[in-house]
């Protein structure tokens, strides 16, 4: 374990609520709390060399005056969130008490931690690595249960035991090559650059498996982007308060009522999705309209998946068939809406042409069919974009950027093996790979990196 201070923090959001925690964490806190902390009788608080849960009054080390009472949570380490003696003061949770608590820690010979120092301790000490420091952040950012469920994987290591598996093959091919180099007489230069060509690509494979995951992992974290399109008046901010089951969006029935895109977060059966509802789409003349039509359209073109919203009640015009046609590459449902007014027959027939399993009737305005909409997206969502496994995720585009040089040292050390290189030239590509995936996982890694990661983190995380 690293020779660190000792640190404090408030580890609860700030604002009035029932509990408020205040996290000291160093070689000074028990010390520290023994300053700041006295049983009912007024005595000093005795710590132990076990995990103890005490109730006594906190006050400030130089005045002596009581702040508050609460729980003393005692965690000596190294078995602690930071691998450290770990202290965790419960108290009532108004904002100038938890404050004056954490100024008592100071007082008393604690530091102010920095943003994710009790998480960066956590790893500089040994009790995780960079990967699920990561994932903690991720896990605090969740939008939804699923997103939790996978992000709680990573921080329980199943990426790092992955990462780890795949080096450790690696190092075990490279010390392969490297006797050959050193010991020709023992192995054959051809066997060894068999092997490998074979095992590179079983560990190409595998890396592949990790970077196909973060298209998952991007999507837990930003939500799946939905673009709610069609031509102007068919109740596309009508759906969209529907979803979000609010007033988001203005409604009239003047067409080219919204004249910009509106963005908003929802949760649809546990898959977060990113709602963008879009300008109408048609031809004007209103400058300002025009920008949002052009915004809209470009919406489409980013957008993973497309609700095309037509008024079931009126005839298909030219507006509606260029939208369609211009939602041609992205997934896409065919949400049905004004149904409660009737189904004109010419909007019935023109919907047979469409896979009758991505049509979707309802009437935003009435709350009609709702749930079959949401059903569909989900459907939709699971099928074509989000795989729920038993195996890893990709937590971040840094993660990604790593195994992408990895596989690509290791698809170089392949055919320089193919291509009858010598093996000293297959030895440093490999060795190159095995220190990409350390990068992965923090065994390899640099300051400057860390404080770029811990400093994403909220004070006392």
């Amino acid at each position: 374990m690293m020779d660190f201070d000792t640190i404090a923090a408030i580890a609860t959001a700030l604002g009035e609520a029932s509990v408020g925690v205040v996290r000291i964490s160093g070689p000074l806190a028990g010390n520290i709390t023994a300053k700041i902390v006295q049983t009912p009788s007024g005595r000093d608080v005795s710590l132990t060399s076990q995990r103890q849960v005490l109730y006594g009054q906190i006050v400030h080390p130089k005045s002596g005056q009581q702040i508050d009472e609460g729980l003393v949570l005692w965690m000596p380490g190294p078995k602690s969130y930071t691998a450290e003696d770990v202290v965790e003061l419960q108290v009532h949770g108004g904002v100038q008490l938890v404050g004056a608590v954490l100024e008592a820690a100071l007082a008393a010979g604690a530091r102010m931690a920095e943003p994710g120092e009790f998480t960066k301790r956590a790893f500089l000490n040994g009790r995780i690595d960079l990967s699920q420091a990561e994932a903690v952040i991720d896990l605090i950012r969740a939008k939804t249960a699923f997103a939790g469920r996978l992000a709680l994987q990573q921080v329980q290591g199943r990426f790092r035991d992955e990462v780890r598996s795949i080096r450790k093959a690696l190092i075990h091919l490279q010390a392969h090559v490297e006797v050959t180099i050193d010991y020709p007489e023992h192995d054959v230069e051809d066997v060894a650059c068999r092997q490998v060509m074979e095992t590179g690509a079983q560990l190409v494979g595998r890396i592949d498996a990790l970077r196909e995951s973060a298209e998952m992992g991007r999507i837990l974290r930003e939500g799946v982007a939905t673009a709610i399109v069609g031509k102007p008046n068919v109740g596309k901010s009508s759906l969209l308060n529907a979803i979000l089951h609010s007033d988001r969006a203005i409604v009239t029935d003047i067409p080219g009522t919204t004249r910009d895109v509106l963005e908003e977060y929802v949760n649809v059966h546990g898959i977060p999705l990113k709602l963008v509802d879009t300008a109408g789409i048609r031809e004007t003349e209103d400058v300002v309209e025009k920008i949002g039509v052009d915004k809209s359209r470009q919406t489409i073109r980013d957008a993973e998946l497309a609700l095309v919203v037509l008024d079931g009640s009126l005839a298909p015009t030219d507006e509606d068939v260029e939208i369609v046609a211009s939602t041609g590459d992205v997934r896409r449902i065919f949400v049905v809406n004004k149904v409660d007014k009737g189904l004109h027959p010419a909007c019935e027939d023109w919907l047979r042409e469409w896979d009758a399993a991505g049509v979707v009737h309802i009437s935003a305005k009435e709350h009609m069919n709702l749930t079959a909409l949401e059903d569909k997206i989900a459907e939709t969502v699971r099928t074509n974009l989000l795989t729920e496994r038993d195996s890893t995720y990709m937590t971040n585009a840094r993660q990604k950027h790593l195994l992408d040089l990895a596989k690509t040292d290791l698809l170089a050390a392949m055919n320089a093996a193919s291509a009858g290189a010598t093996l000293d030239l297959i030895a440093v590509a490999l060795q190159s790979g095995y220190e990409q995936l350390g990068f992965v996982i923090g065994e390899e890694t640099g300051e400057d990196l860390l404080d770029e990661i811990f400093s994403q983190f909220c004070l006392g995380k």
